[in-house]
């Protein structure tokens, strides 16, 4: 058991943020949390406490949808728009992949720059190569972090290097969970991951569908992005109502749990699936902005009960910092409260940390606040350089926020265990 005593901050709630000034953690041997206390109760008293002072532990960030192969395309090619983006930048990047020793090279700086931003949990696309995808896996293992890693399918408008075959690519999956649960560490998993429509044929689609309900595996994939990719889809799959039809008709859109990143365009009949099937909008900010795909309308989403977490998207985002996504969103949102003459709100401080904590962590289980038998994902701040002028508590969260960075990191835990910087 372990006791750590520091400033709590959490968002058990997008209402606000919880704040206890130097209270108690207590941590399990198994890395769930006991409870937390403003005074020690007598039952801990023989238990060693660590003092963390003034700093201010918080939960741990939970990125929902980023692109591991496109690490070192950051800051490329953001002034085109998604389709163009894919042919000319991204294709190219990812088929490099095929070459497991590059993989390697590029992956383990994709993880350790996680680290660095103190993202403990990721949902995470690698490539259509097994091989290169099973090394990614390992190196989250290595480095102790939790992940859902997904081997990349299409079979169609894509380069004939990065194809890959319905049957190999359902074996892949298989052979990746029974690797996982024989060698994991509970921590890392296989997600489905059908690139989007546009890439899979109607067979791959159907058999994606049967392998995440065959294993009872996550699903995840893009929707409604970009306003050509919508009208795409449209052409392609002209017997479905809409374009989340396109995945619902192969049992890729909630029948098993789903993360659908972007969302810009969703209404109507397919926004209501989304609410009717439990379906995870991912909002990714950064890359919306970037690529000219469009705006979420996250305050009516999160209105009308849909369950929203964010994604910085790399390379799509130019930046893994969920502090960034966080920036965005709420960004975002205030020009949305402008254009709509105030009529959607924009996304308060604490709802856009909810979404970066709490909202994305629960699609891993119990993680993302400070909650009793909730994992122990956390980040020790050390907001000293900000903290000049006696802040309240709630000042400095958001000073960290909006001002804060990796260099404020001092601790990072993840299931209850301090994790050291993973080897590059």
């Amino acid at each position: 058991m372990k006791i750590y005593r520091a400033n709590l901050i959490d968002t058990p709630t997008p209402k606000g943020f919880r704040i206890l000034e130097h209270g108690y953690i207590v941590v399990r041997d198994n890395g769930t949390i006991e409870g937390r206390y403003a005074s020690l109760p007598d039952t801990f008293r023989d238990v060693e406490v660590i003092d963390f002072g003034d700093r201010l532990l918080i939960p741990a960030f939970n990125d929902l949808h980023v692109h591991a192969p496109q690490y070192r395309n950051l800051g490329l090619a953001l002034d085109l728009e998604l389709l163009p983006w894919l042919e000319t930048y991204t294709f190219p990047e990812e088929a490099k992949f095929a070459d497991l020793t590059y993989a390697k090279y590029i992956y383990r700086r994709f993880v350790h720059e996680l680290w660095m931003q103190g993202t403990m949990r990721s949902a995470v696309f690698a490539t259509s190569h097994y091989a290169a995808t099973r090394c990614l896996a390992d190196i989250f293992i290595q480095a102790g972090m939790g992940a859902m890693v997904g081997q990349v399918g299409m079979n169609r408008n894509c380069p004939n290097n990065l194809a890959n075959h319905t049957n190999e690519l359902v074996q892949g999956i298989a052979e990746l969970k029974t690797y996982l649960d024989e060698h994991g560490n509970g921590l890392v998993s296989p997600i489905v991951t059908p690139r989007f429509v546009p890439s899979c044929t109607d067979d791959m689609l159907a058999a994606l569908g049967q392998v995440a309900h065959d294993y009872n595996l996550p699903v995840q994939s893009h929707l409604s992005e970009n306003p050509s990719e919508v009208a795409w889809v449209k052409q392609l799959e002209p017997e479905a109502s809409c374009y989340g039809d396109a995945y619902n008709r192969y049992g890729l859109f909630g029948q098993q749990p789903t993360l659908m990143a972007h969302c810009c365009h969703s209404d109507g009949e397919e926004l209501e699936m989304i609410k009717r099937n439990g379906v995870v909008v991912v909002h990714c900010p950064m890359s919306n902005s970037n690529l000219a795909s469009g705006v979420a309308p996250i305050r009516r989403f999160l209105n009308e009960g849909i369950w929203v977490a964010l994604g910085t998207d790399v390379s799509g985002g130019h930046n893994m910092s969920m502090l960034r996504a966080i920036q965005y969103a709420i960004q975002v949102s205030k020009g949305q409260y402008a254009q709509t003459n105030h009529a959607m709100p924009f996304l308060t401080a604490a709802e856009a940390f909810y979404l970066a904590t709490k909202a994305g962590g629960a699609f891993f289980g119990k993680v993302g606040c400070f909650e009793p038998d909730y994992a122990f994902d956390a980040l020790l701040v050390d907001d000293t350089y900000l903290n000049y002028n006696n802040y309240t508590m709630q000042q400095r969260m958001e000073r960290y926020i909006y001002l804060g960075d990796d260099r404020d990191i001092r601790r990072r835990f993840c299931a209850g265990k301090e994790l050291c910087e993973p080897v590059m």
